[in-house]
Formats: C-alpha cells, sequence, structure tokens
C-alpha cells in the first residue's frame, strides 16, 4: 500500500514537471519559429484549429479521430484509415499531424472532412480538441503517445487503439520514472504491435490488450500492386536498359552516386534520383556534380528523354510508382542519421535493395537484410562492389528481389487483424 501511495505520488508530480516543460515547449517553439521555416509552419497551423472544428463539426456529428505523427505514420495507417472510412459512411472522421511534413501533404487527403494540426498537449488544449470532436473511436499510430489527450479520451471513457505500435526497452514507459507515460498507454482499450518485443515489453508493465498483428505499411505497399503505375515519361527515359532508382536520398546517398556516376563504368544503366529534399539548390547541387547527361522532371517536356543518362526527379507524389520500373533500388536516410526512409516501397515489387549503415531502429531493415533480399553498405567501396554485382549478376539481382516480394507477402495481413478486433 505504502509503495502505491509512493508511485501516485511520483506520477503526480511528474504530470506536474510534464505539463510545466509542455508549456515552456510551447514557448521555446515560438522563438524557433523565427528561424526556422518548418516550425513556423506548424505553429501558424495550430492556431486554426479550434476554428476548423468550430466551423465543420456541429454537436449532432459522429466522429472518428485518426492521428499521426507525420507522413511515415499517415502511409503506414492509411489501409485501416480507407476501410474505416468505407465502414462509417455516416461519420465525420478528424485527421491530425503533429509534423508540418505529414499536414502539408496530405491536408487534403479525401480519407478525411476535417485536417488539422494537433495543439500542443496541454490539459487546457486536450479538453477543448476531445470537447470539440467527441469521437466515438480514436486511432493512433506507431507512437507519438501525448499524455494530456490520451488521460482525457481515458476519463471520457472514449475508445481508442493503438496500431502498428513499436517499443523499445529504454522508453520511458518502461522505467521507474514513467509512470505519467505509462499511464497513457492504459488509455488504449487495445494495441497491436509490430512485433514480439513489443508486446513482451508491454507485457512487462501489465498491459495485456495486445497482440501481435505486425507492421500495416505491408498492406499499405502490397495495395500499390493493384494499381496502375504506369509512367510514359519513364518508360521513355529508361527504354531498354537497367535502371536504378534512388528513393529519398540525402547529401551523403547521393555522393555515392555522383562518384559511381562518374566513373562511367556502365554507361547503358540509367538513374533515377528522388532526392528527399527537392529544394532548387540541392537538385542543382547534385546535377552540377554529376558528369552525366542528366534531366530534371520539371524540364522534361519536349527533350528526348532517352538521350539522358540521369533522371532527377523534382516533385514529391511519384516515387511509389517509379519503383516499379526499377531493376535495383536504394533507399536514402541510412547513410546520414537522418533516420532510413521507406524500403518496402521498392521491395513490393520484386527488386534487389540497397541501404546505408545506420538502421538500427528499422526492424524491417534488419529481417530483410538477413532474409537476403537487401545489402547495406558502409562506404564507397562497398556500395560500388554491391552495385557493380547487381548490374553484372542477374541471378543474384533477380534472387534477392524474389526473397523481397516473398517477404513482403508474407508480412501483409495486419489490417485484417484490427479490422476483426473492431468487427468491421
Amino acid at each position: 500500500m505504502v509503495k502505491k501511495c509512493i508511485l501516485a505520488v511520483n506520477s503526480i508530480h511528474l504530470h506536474f514537471i510534464y505539463n510545466v516543460g509542455i508549456f515552456l515547449a510551447g514557448f521555446v517553439l515560438k522563438i524557433i519559429a523565427i528561424f526556422n521555416a518548418k516550425i513556423r509552419l506548424g505553429n501558424e497551423g495550430r492556431k486554426h484549429t479550434f476554428k476548423k472544428l468550430k466551423q465543420h463539426i456541429a454537436p449532432e456529428d459522429q466522429t472518428l479521430w485518426f492521428h499521426c505523427a507525420s507522413l511515415g505514420e499517415y502511409e503506414q495507417g492509411l489501409p485501416v484509415f480507407e476501410k474505416l472510412r468505407a465502414h462509417y459512411k455516416n461519420h465525420k472522421i478528424i485527421l491530425s499531424f503533429f509534423s508540418p511534413s505529414g499536414y502539408e501533404i496530405r491536408k487534403n487527403t479525401p480519407i478525411a472532412d476535417i485536417v488539422v494540426y494537433l495543439p500542443i498537449d496541454t490539459k487546457k488544449n486536450a479538453s477543448r480538441f476531445l470537447e470539440s470532436i467527441n469521437p466515438e473511436l480514436t486511432v493512433f499510430v506507431k507512437y507519438d503517445i501525448w499524455p494530456n489527450y490520451l488521460l482525457k479520451l481515458k476519463q471520457n471513457n472514449s475508445r481508442a487503439i493503438l496500431i502498428s505500435a513499436l517499443f523499445r526497452k529504454k522508453q520511458p514507459y518502461f522505467k521507474p520514472y514513467g509512470g505519467l507515460f505509462k499511464n497513457a498507454l492504459f488509455a488504449f482499450e487495445y494495441i497491436f504491435t509490430q512485433n514480439e518485443t513489443s508486446k513482451t515489453l508491454l507485457k512487462s508493465i501489465n498491459y495485456d490488450a495486445v497482440s501481435v498483428s505486425g507492421d500495416t505499411r505491408f498492406d499499405r505497399v502490397s495495395n500499390q500492386l493493384k494499381i496502375d503505375n504506369s509512367l510514359t515519361f519513364v518508360k521513355d527515359f529508361i527504354g531498354d536498359n537497367l535502371c536504378v532508382v534512388v528513393g529519398s536520398s540525402w547529401p551523403e546517398d547521393e555522393t555515392l552516386f555522383i562518384n559511381f556516376i562518374n566513373n562511367k563504368i556502365y554507361e547503358n544503366v540509367k538513374f533515377i534520383i528522388a532526392p528527399h529534399n527537392i529544394k532548387s539548390a540541392q537538385i542543382h547541387h547534385f546535377k552540377s556534380k554529376a558528369n552525366a547527361k542528366t534531366v530534371l522532371y520539371s524540364e522534361k517536356e519536349n527533350k528526348t528523354l532517352s538521350n539522358y543518362n540521369v533522371l532527377l526527379i523534382d516533385t514529391i507524389g511519384l516515387l511509389s510508382k517509379i519503383y516499379s520500373y526499377a531493376n535495383i533500388a536504394y533507399v536514402g536516410g541510412a547513410m546520414g542519421t537522418t533516420g532510413l526512409h521507406n524500403t518496402l516501397e521498392p521491395a513490393v515489387f520484386g527488386i534487389p535493395v540497397i541501404i546505408g549503415k545506420n538502421y538500427e531502429n528499422f526492424p524491417e531493415a534488419e529481417a530483410m537484410i538477413n532474409n537476403g533480399g537487401m545489402v547495406s553498405i558502409a562506404n564507397q567501396t562497398q556500395f560500388d562492389t554491391t552495385l557493380k554485382k547487381l548490374l553484372t549478376d542477374s541471378d543474384y539481382r533477380t534472387c534477392c528481389g524474389s526473397k523481397n516480394k516473398a517477404f513482403i507477402k508474407k508480412n501483409s495481413g495486419a489490417v485484417i487483424q484490427i479490422l476483426d478486433y473492431l468487427r468491421i
């Protein structure tokens, strides 16, 4: 009894400290926004959230609330969102993002009736937000566990689930001082994890309403095979040549390709580069360094694309379809510390994938490497060796690609489990 009282007191103290920290964080973000355009977008967007909700949500409306930290989590949750949208035809759906990189790209998505920035997690904002929307069901994706919002949902006896959850032992939920965050997890009536490790961690804090459904991104990318992926300009560019597609690249990734291309070892290979940063300066930096005939997507009209060796994609929204034309894919982010981008998108098309060395927080990457369909490289020499082998050894290339395709198929099905739980 004494121990429980001490833990309760500690939890109250932590909640107070958290609320003070959140208040200060909001103040700091306003200062940072002066110098950072991305932070400024989020701050400005949050100012309009409650006005938008008041304009579009009436007290009698039935609603669902989907929350994603950013674009990656949105793509992860989309297969579930689509099924819920189809089932709850008479409900209004509120989709919230915390990051501008999600909101700005998907603010007009047909999956939701209202798309907003999630206000900072103060107790006042949480109460006001939930009173405005009163959701029948709330779906959070992967993480972005905001205690005040979740504790208010629990207080309101509102249904909430967490899907594609991924936990690590070092997180505060599993530490003696993590009472507030642990309580927030218990606001979810059910949690679907990506792997057994996450389930075991939840069990260690006596959270039992959990099962391993896998990662909904496998279902998301599998749906890519069901649509028309044809892009005439890509077909014209490639012709009968082998094609290497570089997706979501950062400068560390692009340096590898610039060096490889400039060696002119394989002139019958076409390269499509889709940088993460499509700002003009970054695009033209690559173009100026690559000693090969290069054309930009934005400048492709009235040009004979087959005459070029490198195609730079200076727009967004095409990468998933472009991967369908690749013989080999390189996925960026892991040569530096920005974080590995989606490796499942190219893998679903049955092609080998190359990534950088920093993938330790991406379990699907580790699994794909162990499965034999993906290769991690740490430097230019390893990159050159790996890419040369994939370009010259068609049997090896086909074998790696087949392993990736089988891996995607084996791990699909998370959406079915989630919908079965919701009885949809």
